[in-house]
């Protein structure tokens, strides 16, 4: 422990232990930023994640100074460019990926207030809206939305990022969202980033479309199969079709070279015969 933290208030001296603790027990660590977060929605969620996830929340320099203090998991301090707004420490050992998957499912959509931080770039999609001409094309116009008029309705003529991901809303921004019915936040543990065994996993990351994932994943496995076909290459999954079109093409290149052999003898003399009965048409008297 750093000196400054050995001299610290005994709660302090309390609370940082605690994190070191905790860091020994666990081998995967995240930040998450839990403003926002209503205090009864963050009790269910300790009571559903209970034996899972350690969920520990100080003010932020004590958790710097205990961050600083844990030598034994390189690069960990790292993780300290990641805390931002209210910061939480998360202790588990589930894996990443799965930890960062199960918290996003446990979220529920929320409307966007003046001065929250955007939880991820917030795009307003192309699209007909449910407002006529008037003044609201002005407001769409002052947040860089282009529009127009169509069928009697305004529309957004191009999807358009009206906040970046971090970047706080604006009262404006926050009063057409609401009119737009676009309910950017989240309400649940925002997880940030996730250091497991010296890497830390941002949320760039972590947020995997699974439905894509497995979709580019079957996609490579036939392309992989494919390429593996087509340069003779052996595996488990191509030897036997490997082995029946060798058997096709030494049988063919037999047949077409007059070399007799046991596995192509029917062939040839059917061939032979077809041949003969042809000539023997050819050269009868008409």
């Amino acid at each position: 422990m750093s000196e400054k933290t050995a001299n610290a208030p005994p709660q302090k001296k309390t609370q940082a232990k605690r994190i070191i603790d905790l860091a020994k027990a666990y081998p995967i660590i995240g930040v998450a930023d839990m403003e926002n977060l209503p205090a009864p929605q963050l009790q269910r969620m300790r009571a559903q994640l209970r034996n899972q996830v350690e969920i520990f929340m100080t003010k932020k320099r004590i958790m710097l100074k205990a961050i600083d203090a844990i030598k034994d998991k390189p690069g960990f301090e790292k993780i300290k460019d990641h805390m931002r707004g209210m910061p939480a420490l998360i202790f588990t050992k589930e894996n990443p990926f799965s930890l960062f998957r199960a918290l996003k499912k446990s979220k529920s959509k929320a409307p966007a207030r003046a001065g929250q931080l955007a939880p991820r770039d917030i795009i307003i999609p192309a699209g007909p809206t449910p407002f006529t001409p008037g003044p609201i094309i002005g407001e769409l116009g002052a947040l860089g939305i282009k529009a127009g008029v169509e069928g009697g309705k305004i529309a957004v003529k191009v999807d358009s990022m009206v906040c970046a991901e971090g970047k706080p809303v604006s009262e404006k921004l926050a009063g057409l969202l609401i009119k737009l019915g676009i309910e950017p936040m989240e309400i649940g543990l925002n997880v940030i980033a996730v250091y497991e065994k010296g890497t830390i996993y941002t949320k760039n990351v972590l947020d995997i479309d699974e439905d894509k994932f497995m979709q580019d994943l079957l996609l490579t496995a036939s392309q992989a199969y494919g390429l593996a076909m087509e340069i003779g290459y052996t595996t488990k999954e191509t030897i036997e079709l490997l082995l029946q079109k060798a058997n096709r093409e030494a049988k063919a290149l037999a047949i077409e070279g007059k070399f007799m052999a046991e596995e192509v003898k029917a062939e040839m003399l059917a061939k032979a015969e077809s041949q003969a009965a042809a000539l023997k048409e050819a050269t009868e008297p008409k």
